[in-house]
């Protein structure tokens, strides 16, 4: 084998795979068509979960200082994310060629085999091995691996290339993205609209100004190159009367509203992430952040079967748990999609839905769905709340080199947290210490800790959702252990 895992593409949710299976040790492959990095920035800032995920990987500081708010919205009726009780709130402004260059350098940083102008033109996959014919600059390579990922976008090559099954329904309508210098715009807010359609004004760093613009009633095209700012300029003087002609575009692109979802996330050896398994409507944000967790979710447990004598029906548990999720992201979007982009025929469904977010509990769930912080996978029941729930952030008392839960996830390795010193339960989870960091410590604040009163011990996954907790769950320790880890040394 060339590698145990070649990852077909390399924005966000392959370089987060990249990352998540190099910190394991596994061998892994980057291929990207593309020579260099695009420069834009489709993806733009981060949900709540995914704050949480890169602080799990002690990646945040490597953006820098992150403009956050926890003001949000669904469907441009705006919502408060600070009801949520996540440790962090959404960041703003972030742009994805930024996030791109950061999980690169990390990639880099841990050995990782990034190889640009490669481009994958043929998939073969025997049950054994996955082969891919690759063209490069000097010529077309055969390269083998153990597993295969396509993290290659919308448009997947690797989707088509392995038969997937991509139901759903195609795009109704072309909207404009464009990044613009030279422009003095007052913001305007998604939900704003107007009577052809809906314009958005955000400013980016750099005197950039982030458009969106959609008329109403233009059929979707078929486009093989982005379209010229002209085409954009246009569109909005039509909406708004405003000539923007003289902005200096620094990219423009076309997008849709097409709701499509392959069938299984893996297909023997072969499995999608990211946009190569969803493609939606970009309301909310949430496309590049999904990914991202696609990514965390898939990377531990390749590296669990690879590495860590985990078995191979592991790995559908990827599908199990990740395909409910996407669904639930398209169902969503298509919906916010109706508030902001319908006619004035929506506007009844509007006024009624902006009166139903005035209620507390009402306002929560729809946080919760945009952030990612409601996300619950099924661990076969039990009575402890935190059972297949991200781990809220526990600031630990004691022990010097851990410091909080968050932190004891660093490695990319599991965790059992043992927060009433016992020895019984250290002796029980020993033989997995190889692949399982035991933390024993006690909350710093048990009245401010987000636990459950009365937990004793909670066993959390490397992508920080709950797999066990006591007292509550109905399966033992080992048990477990065994399913998510394997066999004990």
């Amino acid at each position: 084998m060339d590698a145990e895992v070649i990852v077909v593409g390399a924005g966000p949710t392959g370089m987060m795979l990249a990352g998540e299976l190099r910190l394991s040790g596994v061998d892994v492959i980057v291929l990207e068509r593309l020579e260099k990095r695009s420069g834009e920035s489709r993806g733009l800032g981060f949900t709540a979960r995914t704050m949480e995920v890169f602080d799990q990987r002690g990646l945040l500081p490597r953006f820098g200082d992150i403009d956050i708010s926890g003001l949000g919205h669904f469907g441009g009726i705006p919502i408060d994310f600070g009801l949520l009780d996540g440790a962090h709130q959404a960041a703003k402004s972030v742009p994805q060629s930024q996030t791109e260059t950061v999980l690169e350098e990390w990639v880099t940083e841990l050995g990782g085999d990034i190889r640009r102008g490669h481009e994958v033109v043929l998939v073969e996959n025997n049950g054994d091995l996955v082969a891919v014919e690759v063209g490069t600059p000097t010529g077309v390579r055969r390269l083998t691996a153990r597993y295969l990922v396509g993290c290659d976008g919308g448009r997947s090559t690797i989707r088509k290339a392995a038969g997937f099954d991509f139901p759903g329904t195609a795009a109704t309508m072309e909207m404009y993205l464009a990044d613009v210098k030279g422009l003095d715009l007052e913001p305007r807010m998604i939900g704003e609209t107007l009577p052809g359609g809906m314009v958005m004004v955000g400013p980016l760093p750099g005197g950039v100004t982030r458009l969106i613009v959609c008329e109403r009633g233009t059929p979707p095209r078929q486009r093989t190159e982005p379209p010229e700012y002209d085409e954009v300029a246009a569109a909005w003087k039509r909406l708004t009367g405003d000539d923007i002609s003289h902005g200096e575009p620094v990219w423009v692109s076309a997008f849709g509203d097409a709701t499509r979802q392959v069938t299984e996330y893996r297909r023997g050896n072969v499995f999608l992430a990211g946009d190569a398994a969803h493609i939606h409507l970009p309301a909310g944000g949430q496309g590049m952040n999904t990914g991202i967790q696609d990514a965390v979710n898939l990377g531990w447990k390749l590296a669990a079967v690879l590495r860590d004598r985990a078995r191979e029906p592991l790995l559908d548990t990827y599908h199990d748990e990740r395909h409910p999720v996407g669904r639930r992201l398209l169902m969503n979007t298509q919906a916010q999609g109706l508030l902001f982009l319908g006619g004035p025929e929506t506007q009844p469904l509007r006024d009624v839905f902006a009166e139903l977010v005035g209620y507390e509990e009402v306002s929560r769930h729809l946080a919760g769905m945009v952030s990612g912080l409601e996300i619950h996978y099924d661990f076969g029941g039990g009575g402890n709340p935190l059972l297949g729930r991200r781990m809220p952030n526990l600031e630990l008392d004691g022990t010097p080199l851990v410091t909080s839960s968050t932190q004891a996830l660093r490695g990319g390795r599991g965790v059992l947290l043992d927060l009433e010193d016992n020895p019984r339960l250290r002796r029980r989870a020993a033989g997995w210490g190889d692949r399982v960091d035991i933390v024993t410590s006690r909350p710093r604040d048990a009245k401010r800790s987000n636990l459950p009163e009365g937990t004793a011990a909670v066993l959390v996954r490397p992508d920080g959702y709950v797999a066990w907790a006591a007292p509550g769950s109905h399966d033992d320790l080992p048990t477990v252990l065994r399913r998510w880890f394997g066999e004990p040394r």
